[in-house]
């Protein structure tokens, strides 16, 4: 079976008591998480959760299986979730499924959730014909759908949000549903709300609750690895560990900004970024707050180094996840290599 993020919504019950195993991929890792999340909420049986990374199937790829017939200390369910990049679980799962198909037994449910893959990948198309697998396929939100999702997840904490109160979670969270299902959390939190006696919130409460913003948010660190301003990215990362701001989440926002801009080159082609007209702005996401230094990122990150940027904040996100203990440091190692490769773009 596969999904869309369009699709995925109104498809995803049946296919949570159907399927075993789960495959979450596309550009936009933060909308594949959250709905692999939604997912597991729907499992018949959630049990214990397994945590695995690509790192561990790579030397091992019968592990998984070993893990998903296997039961919890007091016999009970699980499921495995699996965080990869590309087809790092590729030869993990078709073992899974060549011994269950030899008589192995009953496995549990599987979620992989596949930064960089899509579904052009040799797993997706492993598992997209089969009848007990999900491939889902999740594209970059635009402001539009995200605030539209904002509404939505107020609506279930009881929390009534007006458009523009919506629209500025959608853009503080720079897209990623991830964040913005955190402030929205704490909007309830803050006013008490829920389904059965809704609130409704304004800009105040969002203020109160210290909802990300453009100003004190990320997008101030994020411009400055992509416009190579060295010194100013150490300032920027004194003061995400000053704030205490997420690493993890630190790093989507790069990575959303580093998609935004492939999305913004493909539709320029042979064009100027200034031959953009306001409704391909929109549609792209570009503020007219943003649209200088986007329009300075999208001339530097072209090609070949767009491709190596995605590649490195790729692996900064894996090297993270496997050592989370240290993910603050490798942020900041990270983030000063890319704005000294940006930086080497400013001769």
């Amino acid at each position: 079976m596969k999904l869309t993020s369009r699709d995925y919504a109104a498809k995803i019950r049946g296919a949570a008591a159907s399927c075993g195993i789960f495959f979450f991929c596309g550009q936009d890792e933060a909308g594949a998480s959250a709905a692999a999340a939604d997912l597991v909420a729907l499992l018949p049986d959630t049990g214990e959760r397994v945590e695995m990374s690509g790192a561990e199937l790579r030397p091992d790829p019968a592990k998984l299986g070993d893990e998903a017939r296997s039961t919890s200390l007091f016999g009970d369910k699980r499921h495995i979730w699996v965080r990869v990049s590309g087809d790092e679980a590729l030869a993990a799962l078709q073992i899974l499924i060549e011994t269950g198909e030899a008589g192995a037994g009953d496995a549990c449910p599987v979620i992989v959730v596949a930064s960089g893959a899509t579904d052009k990948s040799r797993t997706a198309k492993l598992l997209e014909k089969r009848k007990d697998a999900l491939v889902a396929l999740f594209y970059p939100p635009d402001l539009r759908s995200v605030t539209q999702a904002v509404r939505a997840m107020g609506d279930a904490a009881g929390v009534r949000l007006d458009g523009g109160t919506a629209e500025r979670i959608a853009r503080g969270a720079n897209l990623d549903v991830r964040l913005a299902q955190s402030e929205v959390t704490k909007l309830s939190t803050y006013l008490d709300a829920s389904t059965q006696a809704p609130k409704s919130a304004g800009p105040d409460d969002l203020d109160a609750v210290g909802a990300i913003s453009e100003d004190d948010g990320f997008m101030p660190l994020v411009n400055a690895v992509l416009a190579g301003q060295g010194t100013k990215v150490g300032t920027e990362i004194a003061r995400m560990r000053h704030l205490g701001m997420n690493p993890v989440g630190t790093l989507l926002a790069v990575e959303r900004r580093a998609a935004q801009l492939a999305r913004i080159g493909a539709a320029l082609g042979n064009r100027r970024y200034g031959d953009l007209d306001k409704g391909e702005k929109a549609r792209l996401g570009i503020f007219w707050k943003e649209e200088r230094e986007i329009g300075e990122q999208v001339q530097r990150w072209r090609g070949d180094r767009l491709d190596r940027l995605t590649l490195g904040l790729t692996r900064l996100h894996r090297e993270m996840l496997t050592n989370s203990q240290a993910s603050e440091l490798l942020l900041a190692q990270g983030l000063t290599s890319l704005a000294q490769l940006a930086g080497a773009g400013r001769r």
